[in-house]
């Protein structure tokens, strides 16, 4: 089941190409929302805005699926931290799954790996299904 807790241009479905398109699919317990695009600035608040639209409907775990994600910058990682921050307030677990190199490269280079769960591939997916 997909959802939009936004007007299609906010969610992402009708957006600027330098901007990240997110749909969510809600499961029994868990919310994933794919990814896709850049996360900077210029799509930074609609990330947020999403985000904290999604974190309010999402079962006890969000999954960020960030393989179709370019690149990010301060901005798009700022907007990670602060979903992983609401989650934490709202009894959710928030991982991100498989990170393209050029973003994986960033969380590593930052230490935000080591302040929110990554995992590389999507094993995630696997690991719900069992």
């Amino acid at each position: 089941m997909t959802t939009s807790t936004a007007p299609a241009a906010v969610a992402g479905l009708v957006r600027a190409p330098d901007e990240v398109k997110m749909p969510a699919h809600r499961r029994p317990g868990h919310t994933i929302v794919a990814l896709t695009g850049a996360l900077d600035g210029a799509a930074a608040p609609a990330l947020r805005e999403h985000l904290i639209g999604v974190l309010r409907r999402s079962g006890r775990l969000l999954i960020l699926d960030l393989r179709e994600v370019a690149s990010a910058d301060a901005a798009g990682l700022a907007v990670l931290i602060g979903a992983q921050r609401r989650a934490a307030e709202l009894g959710i677990t928030l991982h991100l799954a498989a990170p393209g190199p050029q973003v994986a490269g960033l969380l590593r280079a930052t230490g935000i790996d080591r302040a929110l769960t990554v995992h590389p591939t999507q094993d995630l997916y696997a690991e719900l299904a069992a």
